[in-house]
């Protein structure tokens, strides 16, 4: 298979790595200068993936529209959030119309939209659209380390398409029809994460944060429902597995927040000393949006955004949380 990578971040470039690995043929599309550069004369990239060396094999372009002169089998979108229309826009107006996988895990804090549900404004087509998700943290699966994901479509076969690109002796793919869910609980882990950031910087102890997880996949379940996903997502790497990888690892860019956080510093001076895109930031206020529209009480996102953008202290956030009515375990 051809398959063209739409982002050089971390993950975009470590899909590159995974396509290669998988025996298909990878060109990533990488438009910084900076970055060009060093993974063309490197292969290293220069800010991200310390010690990671991009395969020889993979081919780089400068746009997308030059990766999509190759004639590609797949498109795997794994930009920020904000950038997605913006990589809707080009591949409607292309000659591409094969399918498209995104790797984006965010909500539009403007239109509460998903990364899937943006690209397919712009190119009308929701059967050439899938997602892909779960516990995957970039630096793991560079350096080698076995992991797994699901990818969720709408028309079956699309998945398979995107199965065989990605799936290796290293690197397992399950598949899914529910599109909704997956991409809820890949956009909604990243919110709880930070959370979890809070409960290590604070010290909060095992036994507050395996609740405080617990809760938050609650949550994160609630909202989904409402949206029409399966529940049972949320019990799978979509969900409960992602929320596990991203918020016990240090590694994970919501966590760092989250631990920035709970030692007093300002969310725009923690966000200014980050190299990349911490997706469950502009997502916590989309999150609690969308849980409005839908009528889904969000207690946990509502105490993590005040903490971000009305300076409610960690402390008295705890507090709040813990104050609440009690109410049944398993009240949807």
């Amino acid at each position: 298979m051809n398959v063209v990578i739409i982002g050089s971040g971390a993950w975009g470039t470590t899909l590159a790595g995974l396509v290669t690995r998988a025996g298909s043929k990878a060109t990533l599309v990488v438009r910084n200068p900076e970055t060009y550069r060093s993974l063309s004369k490197r292969r290293r990239h220069p800010v991200s993936l310390p010690g990671y060396t991009l395969p020889t094999e993979v081919q780089l372009a400068r746009s997308i529209e030059d990766a999509l002169d190759t004639g590609p089998d797949l498109v795997i979108v794994a930009v920020p959030t904000a950038a997605i229309d913006d990589v809707g826009e080009v591949l409607a107006r292309s000659h591409y119309r094969g399918p498209i996988v995104t790797a984006t895990k965010g909500l539009d804090p403007d239109t509460l939209r998903t990364a899937s549900d943006r690209i397919c404004d712009a190119i009308e087509d929701e059967l050439r659209l899938a997602v892909l998700s779960g516990p995957n943290l970039a630096n793991e699966i560079a350096a080698g380390l076995p992991a797994a994901a699901v990818v969720a479509a709408h028309d079956a076969p699309v998945s398979q398409v995107v199965r065989r690109a990605l799936m290796s002796d290293g690197y397992r793919v399950y598949t899914s029809s529910d599109v909704t869910g997956v991409e809820i609980a890949g956009a909604l882990k990243n919110v709880i994460a930070i959370g979890a950031g809070i409960a290590d910087g604070m010290n909060a102890g095992q036994n507050a944060k395996a609740a405080y997880m617990t809760r938050g996949i609650a949550e994160m379940a609630r909202l989904g429902v409402a949206c029409g996903a399966n529940p049972m997502t949320f019990a799978g790497l979509a969900g409960i597995g992602d929320l596990m990888a991203t918020c016990n690892s240090e590694q994970s860019r919501n966590h760092t927040v989250g631990r920035g956080l709970a030692m007093g510093r300002p969310l725009e001076e923690i966000l200014a000393g980050m190299h990349e895109v911490a997706e469950g930031v502009p997502t916590t206020k989309a999150a609690l949006r969308l849980g409005k529209v839908k009528g889904v009480e969000m207690p946990i996102v509502a105490q993590l955004a005040a903490i971000m953008y009305e300076g409610l202290a960690p402390e008295d956030a705890i507090a709040e949380l813990m104050a609440r009515e009690a109410t049944g375990e398993l009240n949807f």
